[in-house]
């Protein structure tokens, strides 16, 4: 007999409802039944819903929010821009880092740049490269330099009067030159603290206080103070150069933006940090037991010999 062939000889299964079948079959109906009732009634509320929200009554109403919100970031945003186009700014330290973005990000919004550092020819390049790019709509102006040094005193009150002769007056003066050190309290010496006090905080002051008549004959200007997250809390080993924190933060060129950004809006104090330090910020004026019990962890797991 042909093995393909046994399907026809087999016996055939014949199924048929019992006595207490009846009673599934109709709880299955049922629950079918309440399924599609459901089903209709989702569908019905769905409808519903898309029907109040397209009304003559809602659906303006969300599109004028959409258009007041989008009007307004259009408002302050050309705020911004129209706040530093044609003022006078002057930016410390613009050679390298956040100072030469800050100038990149002013120049391009049309303001006219007073550019200061301690290395000449780095300054002239910085000028080139700016007079040079044109990737903006914006008049811009052809920015002027002044070499000195923010840590020697007798240099400041030159620099400020050869500031001045560049345009006549200051609008906005950027304190962001700065250097930093990494090492323990007791391995620093002090001649290192004064270095840094003079560069990060005397300097600053004698030039501002140098340029601040000229300021408050005109009724205006801005002064603006660079700070990293230090001036706000402190860290260990960072008593007074670059390490992993510093190193994982916010680049020069969204910083520089953010400074356009506070200048234009007249902001007092703006933190530009990522989530964590401004968290340690806030946790240090609210919780200062628990702040510093943080830091005192921190340093003993970071302790190491100094590392500039």
């Amino acid at each position: 007999m042909d093995p393909l062939n046994l399907v026809p000889y087999l016996p055939r299964a014949e199924w048929s409802l019992g006595p207490g079948d009846q009673g599934w079959l109709a709880m299955l109906g049922q629950v079918l039944k309440e399924y599609q009732t459901c089903t209709r009634r989702r569908s019905l509320l769905r409808a519903r819903v898309m029907d109040f929200v397209t009304s003559t009554a809602i659906l303006p109403l969300l599109l004028g929010c959409v258009g007041v919100c989008s009007l307004l970031k259009l408002l302050q945003w050309l705020r911004t821009r129209a706040c530093v186009r044609n003022a006078v700014v002057v930016v410390t330290g613009a050679t390298s880092g956040l100072g030469r973005e800050c100038a990149r990000v002013f120049h391009a919004a049309g303001a006219k740049l007073v550019l200061c550092g301690r290395n000449a020819k780095a300054l002239e390049e910085l000028t080139r490269e700016l007079a040079a790019s044109r990737a903006t709509k914006v008049q811009t102006h052809k920015p002027y330099t002044v070499t000195f040094d923010l840590t020697d005193p007798g240099a400041i009150v030159g620099a400020a009067a050869e500031i001045l002769q560049c345009f006549g007056y200051v609008d906005v003066l950027i304190n962001n030159a700065g250097i930093s050190y990494r090492g323990t309290i007791v391995d620093t010496s002090l001649d290192v603290d004064r270095r840094v006090m003079e560069t990060n905080y005397f300097g600053p002051v004698a030039l501002t206080k140098a340029l601040l008549s000229s300021m408050i004959r005109r009724r205006q200007g801005h002064v603006v103070a660079i700070s990293s997250i230090q001036g706000k809390i402190s860290v260990p080993f960072r008593s007074a150069l670059m390490d992993e924190t510093t190193a994982q933060g916010r680049s020069p060129s969204q910083v520089a933006r953010d400074v356009l950004a506070a200048v234009g809006k007249k902001k007092k104090d703006v933190v530009l940090a990522d989530v964590v330090p401004s968290l340690a910020v806030y946790l240090r004026t609210l919780a200062p037991r628990l702040f510093f019990s943080l830091m005192a962890s921190r340093a003993r797991k970071e302790q190491k010999p100094k590392r500039c």
